[in-house]
């Protein structure tokens, strides 16, 4: 899409002209007067203006691969063995890259969400909803997590849990993120979704995503997940359950962006519940 600047023609050195709706300049009927003010004031008003990223994304988000094409069962498996498990070219490597290039910045996603991206947290909320219950279950926790991601939604709104945390999230060379975790508020989601929009060796070198579990009486373990351009990763968000050999025990889980030793890395961010 072309971009259109917002300001034309010329102007003083450090100074921005604006049109007025006055009467004219005296003596010259018709001709509006030119009203002259600092540029760092317009830069505050450009910065207030929505920005156009946004309504591109919504245009040309691309479709993802459909959902039903793995294999759940495995997914479900990996997830309470790991942790963690990866959804092989969920996006084609062009779709991957046109999505990388629909946000200019980091930030999060517009709301509401464009419908394929909408369309995608639904479809993940359906496939991994009987997991997350499994899991309240197996850590005893009184949670219920209703049948739509709709209707949990409206739960988290009564929770005063209204801020998406999706997004798009770029890191230039020298950039990484820390190990955290997103479990604040009363909904909190188990599982959420990760892919990888630009390609490692070609795009940006490092960047790895990792995974530490801090586990009772033992020494975090730490995990590098294998990811290409276009994969994804369901991941742990925040606690899950291990069978152990004195039965179930809860794990903490945090995942971290190894620095960017050149390039750009570049990832979508899916999270099925809000922030307070």
């Amino acid at each position: 899409m072309k971009r259109v600047s917002i300001l034309h023609g010329h102007c003083l050195p450090g100074w921005h002209g604006r049109r007025t709706a006055s009467r004219g300049v005296p003596g010259r009927p018709g001709v509006a007067k030119l009203s002259l003010r600092p540029a760092r004031q317009v830069k505050q008003r450009e910065q207030r203006t929505p920005r156009r990223t946004d309504r591109r994304l919504t245009m040309t988000t691309p479709a993802s691969r459909p959902l039903g094409h793995y294999d759940w069962t495995r997914v479900a498996q990996d997830l309470d063995t790991q942790g963690w498990t990866i959804l092989s070219k969920l996006y084609a490597a062009d779709d991957a890259r046109a999505l990388a290039l629909a946000s200019e910045q980091s930030g999060p996603l517009p709301d509401p969400l464009p419908a394929p991206l909408a369309r995608l947290r639904a479809g993940l909320y359906d496939r991994l909803l009987p997991i997350a219950r499994a899991w309240a279950a197996a850590l005893d926790l009184d949670t219920l997590y209703p049948d739509t991601l709709a209707a949990y939604t409206q739960e988290n709104r009564l929770a005063d849990q209204s801020r998406s945390l999706s997004a798009i999230q770029r890191l230039p060379t020298d950039g990484y993120q820390p190990l955290l975790q997103h479990a604040d508020g009363t909904c909190v989601f188990p599982l959420r979704l990760i892919v990888l929009l630009s390609e490692p060796g070609v795009d940006h070198t490092g960047g790895e995503l990792l995974m530490t579990e801090q586990r009772p009486r033992m020494q975090s373990r730490p995990m590098v997940l294998p990811m290409g351009l276009g994969d994804a990763a369901v991941i742990a968000t925040s606690h899950r359950p291990v069978q152990g050999a004195q039965g179930i025990y809860r794990v903490t889980a945090r995942q971290a962006i190894s620095r960017v030793r050149s390039g750009e890395h570049v990832s979508l961010n899916l999270m099925l519940h809000d922030a307070p």
